[in-house]
Order: C-alpha cells, then sequence, then structure tokens
C-alpha cells in the first residue's frame, strides 16, 4: 500500500470511500487542485489532497451543491477571517432543505390522498390511475 503522504488515485478513492471519476471530476472542477504527477504521469495525493477531499465528502453528505463547496472550500483556505460568511451560505442551505420538506410533505399528503381514494376495483375504476393519467380537453 502507498505511504499515506503520497497517495494513488485508487488509494485515495478506497481510503475516502470515493469513485476514481468523481476524484478526476472535482479536480477538473477546480474543487481539488491537479493532483501531482510522478515521472511516469501516475497522480499522487498528500494529506492535505485527502483533506480536501474529506472535506468535499462531508460537505457533499450534507446537500450543500458544488458552488456552495466551492464558496466554502475558498473561505476554510483563509483560517483568520470571520465565519459570517460561512454561516450565511449554511443558513441558505437550510432554508433549501426546508423547503424541500415542506415539498414534499405536501407531496406526501397529496399521494396518500389519492392512495386513499383507492376502492380496489378495477384498473378502468382505479383513482391512482384516474389521478395520474393526463386529461384532454376535449
Amino acid at each position: 500500500m502507498a505511504e499515506a503522504a503520497h497517495l494513488a488515485i485508487g488509494d485515495l478513492a478506497r481510503q475516502t470511500g470515493t469513485k476514481v471519476n468523481t476524484i478526476r471530476f472535482y479536480e477538473e472542477s477546480g474543487l481539488l487542485p491537479q493532483a501531482e504527477r510522478t515521472a511516469s504521469g501516475r497522480r499522487v495525493y498528500r494529506d492535505a489532497d485527502t483533506k480536501r477531499l474529506a472535506f468535499i465528502r462531508q460537505s457533499r453528505n450534507l446537500g450543500f451543491p458544488l458552488d456552495a463547496v466551492r464558496e466554502l472550500l475558498t473561505l476554510a483556505d483563509d483560517a483568520n477571517q470571520p465565519c459570517e460568511a460561512i454561516d450565511r451560505i449554511a443558513r441558505v442551505h437550510l432554508a433549501e432543505i426546508d423547503r424541500k420538506i415542506a415539498d414534499l410533505s405536501a407531496l406526501r399528503t397529496e399521494l396518500d390522498r389519492v392512495i386513499g381514494s383507492c376502492s380496489h376495483g378495477t384498473v378502468a375504476d382505479c383513482k391512482i390511475i384516474e389521478t395520474l393519467a393526463p386529461r384532454t380537453h376535449e
């Protein structure tokens, strides 16, 4: 196994639970710096890259969009600045989560209503199919 200070991309992928293609995508999109290359052209990653990838993964696990992750990384790179901007990003994301929860709750209520209208007859009389079928204007 490669030493911790110089991981190959496959080792980094296994260590962080990230797909190799995702690591490459993060590099291409600028979230991860371009990896150093060995003389033979193989990518090698250092501890700082592993930590940055862990930050990205945790941010994505919490649902932050890529633009917000990029902004958070930029802010995290300057440890001496106030964290108000980070707080703002997190609050905007929390508000978006609350909006999605409200939308899903309304969707659940409507689907529960439609399912409750089922009389367990034939498909021709099915209220679920009736609700899902597009209405034509004649």
